[in-house]
C-alpha cells in the first residue's frame, strides 16, 4: 500500500515540484494538494494522509498554529518544509517541539532544480515519517520548571570521562529530554543529530537556554570540558582527538558516510579510538542504520553502550541497528536514558580511568 502524502504550501512553484519528487516514488502517492491551512484541513478529512508537508510560513494561518491544532486534535506525521533563514531555523525548532516529525529545506539558489537534487532526502524523510510513532503532545521542562524533575547527581566527576551521542529522525526532541536531566557537572557530551547546516546554531542555543549544561554548536579545535555538550554543525563531521591530556573536538568536512554529513558513525568511530573505555555511547532515535557498526567499535574498545527502547522511540531504526550488531549493552526508555548512563559512570569512574 503507498504512502498517502498531502502537501501543504502558499508557493504554486513548490507544490508542484514537491509533488512531481513525490509522485516519481513507487511507494508513495500525492493525494491532494493545499494553498494554505484552511484549505487543507478539509483536504485532510477527505483524503486521510499518512503524511502531511508543512510550509513554514504561510498566509491565512501561521503553520506553527495549524500544527499546534493539528497535534492536539488530529495527531498525524508532519514534515515540515522551511526555509534557509535564522527565521525559518527557529521557527522549525519550534515545529519540532510541537511534534513534526522532521523537517526539509527549500534550496537557497534555484527553487526548482535545487528541490530535484532532494528528491532522495525528501523520500526519505517522507518513509520515516510514515514509520514514526505519534503520540499526544506533553509540556516538557524548560529553563523555569527543570528543577522539578527528579534530580540527578554526579558522584563521580572526572575530565577523563565522555558521553557520545547519536541521533537522527525525531532526535531533537530526544536530545532535549536527555540533556535537560544532566547536572552542571556531568562528564562532556558529543552530539551528532542528523541536521542541515543554519539548523544546528538554532538547536544548540535553544538547548543552551533550557538546559543547566552549557551546549553549543562545535567549533572544532576545543577542549572537551565537564558540563558542556558539543553538537555537529550541520557542514561538517564532529570527531573525538586527544592532544595530551585532553580530549578536544575536531570538524571535517570529508564525505557523508551512509549519505550523512555528520554522520554518527564517524563520531562513534572517532570515540572508539581516542576513548575506549572511557567513553560511554548513546543511540536514540532515528531513521536508518548510521551509528550502528560504529557502536560496535566502542563496544570492542571497551566502551559501554546504552540504546534507546522501540516504545520511546520516534523512529526505532538506528537504535535497532545497533542493537542487531550486538553494539548495545542496554536498552531503555528515554526517560531512565539519564539517570542510568551516569549511574554507570559513577560506578565504573575508577576502572574508566585506566587507559
Amino acid at each position: 500500500m503507498k504512502i498517502k502524502v498531502l502537501i501543504v504550501d502558499d508557493s504554486a512553484l513548490i507544490r508542484g515540484v514537491m509533488k512531481e519528487i513525490i509522485s516519481s516514488q513507487p511507494d508513495m502517492e500525492v493525494v491532494g494538494v493545499a494553498p494554505d491551512p484552511i484549505f487543507a484541513r478539509e483536504l485532510i478529512k477527505q483524503t486521510n494522509p499518512d503524511v502531511l508537508t508543512l510550509d513554514v510560513e504561510m498566509p491565512k494561518m501561521d503553520g506553527l498554529d495549524f500544527l499546534e491544532k493539528l497535534m492536539r486534535l488530529r495527531p498525524m506525521p508532519v514534515v515540515m518544509v522551511s526555509s534557509l533563514t535564522e527565521r525559518g531555523s527557529e521557527i522549525t525548532m519550534r515545529a519540532l517541539e510541537l511534534g513534526a516529525v522532521d523537517f526539509v529545506t527549500k534550496p537557497k539558489i534555484s527553487i526548482q532544480s535545487g528541490m530535484h537534487e532532494y528528491t532522495d532526502m525528501i523520500a526519505d524523510k517522507i518513509r520515516a515519517a510514515s514509520k514514526a510513532v505519534i503520540r499526544a503532545r506533553v509540556v516538557s521542562a524548560g529553563a523555569k520548571d527543570a528543577e522539578a524533575l527528579p534530580q540527578i547527581r554526579n558522584p563521580f566527576t572526572s575530565s577523563e570521562k565522555l558521553i557520545i551521542v547519536g541521533a537522527s529522525t525525531g532526535g531533537t526532541e530526544a536530545i532535549k529530554e536527555f540533556l535537560i536531566r544532566m547536572p552542571s557537572d556531568c562528564p562532556g557530551i558529543l552530539i551528532t543529530q542528523h541536521m542541515p547546516e543554519g539548523f544546528t546554531r538554532s538547536f544548540a542555543q535553544r538547548l543552551d537556554n533550557l538546559c543547566k549544561i552549557s551546549v553549543s554548536e562545535a567549533a572544532g579545535n576545543e577542549r572537551i570540558l565537564p558540563g558542556h555538550a558539543y553538537i555537529a554543525p550541520g557542514h561538517s563531521h564532529l570527531t573525538l582527538v586527544r592532544s595530551g591530556a585532553n580530549y578536544m573536538t575536531h570538524l571535517d568536512q570529508n564525505p557523508p558516510v551512509n549519505r550523512h554529513r555528520p554522520s554518527v558513525d564517524v563520531l562513534f568511530n572517532s570515540a572508539a579510538t581516542a576513548a575506549g573505555r572511557n567513553a560511554v555511547g548513546v543511540i536514540l532515535t532515528g531513521m536508518g542504520k548510521d551509528g550502528a557498526l560504529g557502536m560496535l567499535e566502542m563496544r570492542n574498545a571497551g566502551a559501554y553502550n546504552f540504546a534507546q527502547d522501540e516504545a520511546s522511540c520516534v523512529v526505532f531504526g538506528m537504535p535497532r541497528e545497533a542493537i542487531a550488531v550486538g553494539a548495545a549493552h542496554e536498552v531503555l526508555p528515554l526517560q531512565a536514558m539519564p539517570g542510568r548512563v551516569l549511574a554507570y559512570l559513577a560506578e565504573h569512574g575508577s576502572r574508566a580511568l585506566r587507559v
